[in-house]
C-alpha cells in the first residue's frame, strides 16, 4: 500500500446514480446541509451546513459538541433528524455501504481484542473490507510500518502502551487504502511527545499518500498544526470553517525572544524597561520561548523604525536575540476576542465524553 510510494491521484469512484464515487480531487469530500440530530432532551446537530475539499480538515468543538455523531451520521451508521449530508459525492441516506467502502474510521474510544496481535487485527479488519487474504497481508505490513510499529507487529495488542495502540487503531483505518479517513480525537490520552507523533503521522496521510483527513479534537493548537482548514462547532451549531491561514493571519506584533546575559540576568525584563522607555508599546503578558531562552515579548510594530530601535537596544544591552518576528494569531485568540468560546480545554481524562 505505502511502500515506495508517493501521493496518489485519487481514483475515480462511484457516484449516487450509478454507485461509482465522485473524484476526491475535484469535488466537495463532506457537504452537509441543514443537517440536525435530535433526541428527546438534547439537540446534536443543530441546522449544521458544511462544505470540505480535500486535504486535512479539524473538526474542533468541547466535549458534547456534536463531533462524533457528525461522524455516526456521515458514515451511514445513525439516521439525521432532517438535513442533507454527502460523502465523496455519495448521499449517506442511501449509499451508507458504498461511503464505509471508502472511508476509514477511527473510533475514539479503546476497541482493540488485548489478546491478537497488530497484525492480526489489522489483517482481519483488511478482510472485512474486502481485500483477498494476500492483499491484506502485504498491506496490513506497509500500513503497520507507516505507522511506526512494524517491529512491534506480532505483539498482543493488550500490552501496548496507550501511543501503540491509538497507532493500531490509525492503522486498521487506512489498511483498505481509502479515499478519506475520519479520525475521532486520535491524540486522546497521548502525552504531548506522543500528540506530537500522531499529529506528523496524521499530516502524512494526505501529504505523501493523498487520502483526505477530517479529525476531531477539543484542543485548538492541535488543528492549527496540523490542518488546512479547521471547522469549529458548539452546541451542534458552526460557529466558523475558515482556512487555517485566515484564522492564523500575521498581525502588526512583533514577537522577540531574547538570551539573558552575565550584565542582564533577566535580559526579557531589561528589554521590556529599555523598549518601553525608548518609546514602544509593549503588549502586556508575554509568551513562552524556546528552552533555555527566554519569555517572548510582544511590540506593537508602527514602521521600519521599530525594528531598528529593537535591534540597536539588543545590542546596547550585549543580550542575545533569538528571534524578532511578525507574529501570527493563534486559533484560540480568534475567539477569545470575539468573546466566543475558545476550545483549549485540558487533555482528555479531566471531564465527560461528550456526543
Amino acid at each position: 500500500m505505502y511502500a515506495g510510494r508517493r501521493r496518489r491521484d485519487p481514483a475515480p469512484g462511484l457516484t449516487p446514480e450509478d454507485g461509482h464515487a465522485t473524484n476526491v480531487g475535484s469535488v466537495t469530500v463532506i457537504a452537509t446541509e441543514s443537517l440536525s440530530k435530535r433526541y428527546p432532551r438534547v439537540t446534536a446537530l443543530d441546522r449544521l451546513s458544511l462544505d470540505i475539499g480535500p486535504g486535512v480538515t479539524g473538526l474542533v468543538g468541547a466535549n458534547g459538541a456534536g463531533k462524533s455523531t457528525l461522524i455516526k451520521i456521515l458514515l451511514g451508521l445513525s439516521p439525521a433528524t432532517e438535513g442533507s449530508a454527502a460523502v465523496l459525492g455519495l448521499d449517506v441516506h442511501t449509499h451508507g455501504s458504498a461511503i464505509r467502502e471508502r472511508v476509514g474510521y477511527m473510533p475514539e474510544h479503546d476497541c482493540l481484542p488485548p489478546d491478537v496481535s497488530a497484525t492480526e487485527f489489522v489483517v482481519h479488519m483488511a478482510r472485512m473490507s474486502g481485500l483477498p487474504p494476500t492483499a491484506a497481508r502485504e498491506r496490513t505490513a506497509d500500513t503497520l510500518r507507516h505507522v511506526g510499529l512494524y517491529e512491534e507487529r506480532y505483539r498482543p495488542i493488550g500490552g501496548y502502551s496507550t501511543g501503540m495502540k491509538q497507532r493500531v487503531k490509525l492503522a486498521q483505518a487506512l489498511v483498505h487504502d481509502p479515499q478519506l479517513v475520519l479520525l475521532d480525537e486520535p491524540t486522546n490520552g497521548l502525552d504531548p511527545v506522543g500528540r506530537d507523533e500522531m499529529l506528523g503521522l496524521i499530516r502524512r496521510v494526505y501529504t505523501d499518500f493523498g487520502i483526505s483527513v477530517l479529525v476531531t479534537s477539543h484542543l485548538l493548537g492541535e488543528l492549527e498544526r496540523t490542518c488546512d482548514h479547521v471547522v469549529v462547532v458548539d452546541g451542534g451549531k458552526l460557529l466558523r470553517s475558515s482556512s487555517t491561514s485566515d484564522f492564523t493571519q500575521t498581525t502588526t506584533t512583533l514577537a522577540v525572544e531574547v538570551t539573558d546575559s552575565d550584565t542582564h540576568p533577566d535580559g526579557t525584563a531589561a528589554l521590556r524597561k529599555a523598549l518601553t522607555e525608548a518609546g514602544l508599546t509593549l503588549h502586556a503578558g508575554e509568551e513562552q520561548g524556546l528552552p533555555g531562552a527566554g519569555h517572548i515579548l510582544l511590540v506593537e510594530a508602527t514602521g521600519e523604525h521599530t525594528y531598528d530601535t529593537i535591534r540597536d537596544t539588543v545590542a546596547e544591552l550585549g543580550i542575545g536575540l533569538v528571534r524578532m518576528e511578525q507574529r501570527r494569531h493563534h486559533i484560540a485568540e480568534v475567539f477569545r476576542d470575539n468573546d466566543q468560546p475558545a476550545y483549549t480545554a485540558q487533555p482528555k481524562g479531566a471531564g465527560s465524553h461528550g456526543a
